[in-house]
């Protein structure tokens, strides 16, 4: 009941004519919870009942009339007169179900011959995936029947014959155990319950032996022989269950063989795949194996058959896949195998791929494009596979002459033995010539010993350079590096790291919150200058490409364990951990350029509207730093690695010319002084600064060949040019990000127009001033324009209406009841009279489910590794038992061989075995 609601089925053989109808309708409107499926009969001559009770035979006929579309006998009976001959079955599903748009998704009306998919293009989709005539074309292995869509006929395939240069190829197995397994389960319980009714029909007639005794009257002696017979029957069956029961054990240990037919479809060559049936039924098609799968020319084209035994492989209830996933697996790879040798077999690579297409009229270099349709190239397609089709009458298949005639002949839906030009085959008398379809080989390639050790010594070598790679130190490029370095790496030196690798490392402390409450009453002072943000300064400042992750990292764990001793004020974190905004105390001591080294979430205070600017300083500006105290304390050993690390500084200071310093002053063991000093900072400064300008620009990114509006959200110098990052305003979210690093001046990028001055970001209206700010990609879609400068308040008002709209476009919940397009029209009192209530609540609703559902996966995952892991650690012992029994019975035979021999432990046995392999002794 997939496709519709109701069903109906006439079916006629010899003389008799059944209707069945199951209706879910039906079963609703009466109010039913068991299956009711109304089954009359009639005589085929005579249209009379067949049944004994005519009461019953009533009242399905009147459910009949009542949930299907035939209202009377005549109506019934006249679908019974569209089934040829003298025996068929006519199949009538109704109440279809339908999509989103009222439509129903089987398409009955495009193409009055068949019954298509609604809402699915041809181009791109497998014929077979969207034609239900080209689908039942395929759909048996070896057809003996005829199928009728729409009252004109299917031309079935056998696609064996369809196929370029066809070969067999024999394989055998003994890993498809499961479904056997099953059968000799089921055989042993029916064996197990005639075994036990035989014995007791045999206790039985023994028991009824010794009560008669000597009674020799006529009714004991019937009733004694009805009992012994009863228990000579049941013997009988259990004897044939117990044979069956041994057959099925027997035939669990012998291989299974299935035989693999490969060929090229030379008619449509982008069709290709295993096509693979189970007890001569379609199960998978179009399935790719080995070299299909690398996506090359390779077996391009190569069509696979194979029918799986049903003891083999069990499809599931749906016969759209098979139930053992496993041991499905397995057959892909083989045929994977096989494959590879049918395509060296047939030698088209040697010959030339290229090559060989344009022999058949593939001209195009598009693998998609159906072959020319040029007489020559078709009279050379047809002479490769000759015509194979099924008489009407018999059912048998013929393979009809060559012709030149017969090449663009399209042979009528009727068609019958006589019609055959062959005189041999021209008769439905005539035996069904078998197809010949040449033997082929798998040649397992046996590698010696110098190309295993080639192949061993190649593996290790790309470990090795992996293992390098991952043991390289990586510099910090920008802000997401720093957030990929682990808390727990120090500046020691690599003797002390490998001491602490021993001791259990601590448990990484959980993030502070965004925004933590009751902050300090104090007020803030007035607002300076900040030089530069945390990201940009990285990339500007010469120490820090040069710094490595260890030890810059030990920096931030060292100012990390100061800020969980004391409280924090006027520093607020932003909400994806990239934007900081940072007030600095007044007067505080004249230093060399420097910049603050912040958690950004250690927070105390809710973030204004516009970023923090303080004056630049040309010189420098040590900016006192509070602290904020946090759910977890991280503890870090300062006293005792504080002079370690600060004769590492030196070092460093003695090879760059620069200097990292880290003070702490304890006035009120409450402010931390944090001083990065670089010598070479002022120039990179100022070109940043002239950077900074770029940011608000709308530009377009070309990403996969598609040019994609955006404005620059964020600025960063790199080695050779600046890089821009460009927030898309619009994006297909499962093809392309939401953002992107792009070079200034490269080909991937252009200038849409200059940047309108309500749509600035603050740190571009202002030449001198810069925020320590990079929007996150998460935040919001856009840079929200400045409404505080001088506008009207018609103005302010409708582009607030306007930001409005496209938020509520944006999150639009998928089947809210007002579209996108009516909330584009939508004026400034329709949005007033908005549900917001219920839009949120639908929006809430949904990424709930959504959230669920990925709980649910990675659940099933988790279960699904657990028991892959007790699977694991279960064959490892039983591995490891194995083992050690098979040594034990070593030791046995080699002290019945010698006697004198001693030994004690497994490795004295290994040893001993060693010896005697290399010397022969």
């Amino acid at each position: 009941m997939r496709i519709g609601k109701d069903f109906i089925l006439f079916t006629k053989k010899d003389n008799t004519m059944t209707c069945l109808l199951l209706s879910r309708t039906f079963h609703e409107e009466e109010g039913i919870d068991e299956v009711i499926v109304p089954l009359p009969t009639w005589n085929a001559r005579s249209w009379e009942p067949v049944t004994d009770n005519m009461e019953k035979f009533s009242i399905e006929t009147e459910l009949i009339y009542k949930y299907s579309p035939f209202k009377s006998e005549q109506e019934v009976m006249e679908q019974f007169n569209k089934i040829c001959g003298e025996k068929g079955t006519l199949v009538i599903i109704f109440n279809l179900k339908l999509m989103d748009n009222g439509e129903p998704e089987l398409d009955v009306t495009s193409d009055p011959q068949d019954i298509q998919m609604a809402e699915t293009p041809p181009e791109g989709t497998k014929p077979e995936r969207r034609s239900f005539r080209a689908y039942a074309a395929v759909l048996y292995i070896d057809p003996r029947m005829r199928i009728f869509i729409n009252g004109h006929k299917v031309q079935t395939k056998r696609l064996s014959c369809c196929l370029y240069k066809p070969r067999m190829y024999k394989y055998t197995s003994n890993r498809f155990k499961t479904r056997a397994e099953q059968e000799v389960k089921k055989a042993e319980h029916m064996a197990r319950i005639a075994e036990e009714k035989a014995r007791e029909a045999e206790s039985k007639a023994r028991a009824l032996e010794l009560r008669l005794g000597g009674d020799l009257t006529r009714e004991s002696r019937v009733t004694l022989r009805q009992v012994q017979n009863s228990a000579i029957t049941m013997r009988r069956e259990a004897d044939v269950k117990k044979r069956i029961k041994d057959a099925k054990q027997r035939a669990l240990k012998e291989p299974k063989e299935l035989n693999f037919i490969f060929g090229v479809n030379i008619e449509q060559r982008e069709l290709d795949g295993m096509f693979i049936y189970n007890c001569s039924r379609l199960i998978k098609m179009y399935e790719k194996v080995g070299p299909q799968l690398e996506g090359g020319m390779a077996c391009g084209g190569v069509v696979g058959v194979v029918d799986v035994p049903y003891l083999v492989l069990e499809p599931t209830h749906n016969k759209q896949d098979f139930a053992d996933a496993k041991e499905y697996r397995h057959l892909l790879k083989a045929m994977g195998e096989h494959l590879a040798q049918y395509w060296k077999d047939v030698a088209i690579a040697q010959r030339g791929i290229i090559k060989f297409w344009d022999e058949f009229g593939y001209l195009s270099a598009n693998w998609n494009q159906p072959p020319s349709s040029e007489l020559r190239y078709k009279r050379r397609r047809a002479m490769e596979i000759p015509t194979t089709i099924q008489c009407d009458v018999c059912l048998k298949w013929r393979t009809l002459p060559f012709q030149l005639s017969s090449v663009e002949k399209n042979y009528p839906d009727t068609w019958v033995c006589s019609m055959n030009p062959d005189p041999e085959q021209d008769r439905c008398e005539a035996a069904e010539q078998k197809q010949k379809v040449p033997l082929g080989t798998l040649k397992k390639d046996l590698k010696s010993q110098e190309e295993k050790q080639k192949q061993l010594t190649e593996k290790i070598r790309q470990q090795q350079e992996k293992l390098e790679a991952l043991q390289k130190t990586t510099p910090i490029r920008s802000q997401a590096d720093l957030k990929k370095l682990p808390l727990e790496v120090t500046t020691r030196p690599a003797e002390e790291n490998t001491q602490s690798q021993t001791r259990p490392q601590r448990p990484r402390s959980p993030p502070l919150p965004d925004v933590i409450k009751n902050a300090p009453s104090r007020p803030p002072p007035p607002p300076v200058s900040l030089p530069k943000s945390i990201s940009q300064l990285k990339k500007s400042s010469s120490p820090w490409p040069n710094i490595s992750t260890p030890k810059l990292a030990s920096m931030l764990s060292k100012e990390e364990a100061s800020t969980s001793r004391t409280h924090q004020h006027t520093v607020t974190a932003g909400k994806s951990n990239s934007a900081l905004k940072t007030l600095a105390k007044p007067g505080t001591t004249t230093k060399p350029p420097s910049a603050v080294l912040q958690s950004p979430k250690s927070s105390r205070e809710t973030p204004s509207p516009k970023a923090a600017k303080v004056p630049a300083l040309k010189k420098s500006a040590t900016v006192k730093y509070p602290q904020a105290s946090t759910t977890r304390k991280r503890t870090l050993n300062t006293t005792e690695d504080g002079s370690e690390d600060e004769g590492e500084h030196k070092k460093e200071k003695a090879k760059r010319g620069k200097i990292v310093a880290v003070k702490e002053e304890k006035k009120d063991s409450s402010e931390v002084v944090v001083e990065l000093t670089d010598s070479a900072g002022e120039e990179d400064l100022a070109e940043l600064k002239k950077a900074q300008k770029d940011k608000g620009l709308h530009v377009e990114v070309r990403v996969n060949k598609e040019w994609f509006t955006g404005r620059v959200t964020a600025v960063e110098m790199g080695k050779h040019a600046v890089r821009w990052k460009v927030k898309f305003d619009y994006v297909p979210t499962d093809t392309t990000p939401r953002d992107r690093w792009v070079e200034k001046g490269s080909e991937d990028v252009r200038l849409m127009k200059p940047p309108s001055p309500e749509y600035q970001a603050p740190d571009t209206q202002q030449e001198g001033e810069f925020v320590v700010a990079e929007p996150s990609t998460s935040d919001c879609v856009r840079i929200e324009p400045d409404t505080t400068g001088p506008s009207s308040s018609q103005e302010t008002v409708d582009l607030l209406v306007q930001i409005l709209r496209n938020c509520l476009r944006y999150f639009l919940p998928p089947n809210f009841p007002i579209s996108k397009k009516e909330l584009s029209s939508m004026s400034s009192e329709g949005l007033l009279a908005f549900p917001l209530k219920e839009y949120f609540k639908q929006y809430e609703v949904g990424l709930q489910n959504l959230c669920n559902s990925y709980q649910t996966r990675a659940d099933a995952r988790a279960k699904a590794c657990e028991e892959n892991l007790r699977n694991s650690e279960r064959k490892l012992k039983e591995t490891e038992e194995k083992l050690q029994k098979l040594r034990t019975n070593i030791v046995a035979l080699l002290q019945k061989v010698q006697e004198d021999i001693d030994i004690n432990t497994d490795d004295e046995l290994d040893a001993y075995i060693e010896d005697l392999i290399t010397k022969g002794d």
